[in-house]
């Protein structure tokens, strides 16, 4: 679906990514695991064509990310940003309503299937009932469910995520990324995210990538770079892993003194 081949990342003289070759493939769901600063954003901004990388290349569907012209590109993946600011008077509907216009092409106003299909995103994030209401006076919480269900009303293979549980309760952190995972498994969708929770990045992702922020990274599924050795290592802090059922519990350990 989406793949880089010798990418790096810079921040000032820093080098954030160094020469990443990663594969992407229809399905997966990753989980961009990463230190405060360790250029998490900075590469999903690249996936998403909003930053030229400092070396390397993104394709898309085997085609270099910077060739698509950007109707196009809308159609093949959406992006939710970290933060967002609401300037304007707008309902939740019409910001939903706004990730269809990838599909107009010749016509301005949105049809009758733009508006199921917004509604239906809105429902799917249990923000149906707030389709009227100025996205200004929802909650944060509430404004974060409008905008994955945004997301999904742009309807695109491709999925990227950063923070998606930013200002969600317990419940709907945990049921986002269970119907993320769902889209993976039943609709052959690809989800890349950003999560700083371990264990909502167990339960949704089947794989993940570390970034250490040094230009060091580590690719592999989430059996196999999910361990509480290489977790303690990429996240400057020991973890430890617990053992319940088929479930893996992660938490921070106390630092040896």
């Amino acid at each position: 679906m989406i793949g880089t081949r010798e990418l790096t990342l810079k921040a000032g003289a820093r080098t954030l990514v160094r020469q990443l070759d990663w594969e992407v493939a229809p399905g997966e769901c990753w989980c961009i695991i990463g230190r405060n600063g360790a250029g998490k954003s900075t590469l999903m901004r690249v996936l998403a064509g909003l930053r030229v990388p400092d070396g390397g290349s993104v394709s898309l569907l085997g085609r270099d990310l910077s060739s698509w012209p950007l109707e196009q590109l809308a159609r093949q993946r959406a992006f939710l940003a970290q933060t967002r600011s609401d300037a304007f008077a707008y309902s939740a509907i019409a910001t939903v309503l706004a990730a269809r216009h990838p599909y107009h092409a010749s016509r301005y106003w949105e049809n009758s299937d733009d508006h199921a299909i917004a509604r239906s995103a809105l429902a799917s994030m249990e923000v149906a009932e707030l389709a009227e209401r100025d996205v200004r006076t929802l909650s944060g919480g509430e404004r974060q469910r409008v905008a994955i269900a945004a997301l999904l009303a742009q309807d695109t293979p491709l999925l990227l995520l950063d923070e998606p549980a930013n200002a969600l309760d317990l419940a709907h952190q945990s049921s986002t990324m269970r119907l993320l995972a769902r889209l993976c498994r039943e609709q052959g969708k690809t989800v890349i995210m950003i999560g700083h929770d371990l264990n909502l990045a167990y339960q949704a992702s089947s794989h993940a990538l570390l970034l250490m922020g040094d230009g060091d990274w580590l690719a592999g599924t989430v059996d196999q770079v999910m361990q509480a050795p290489i977790l303690g290592r990429y996240l400057g802090h020991p973890i430890e892993v617990i053992a319940h059922g088929a479930r893996r519990i992660f938490i921070a350990a106390e630092p040896a003194p």
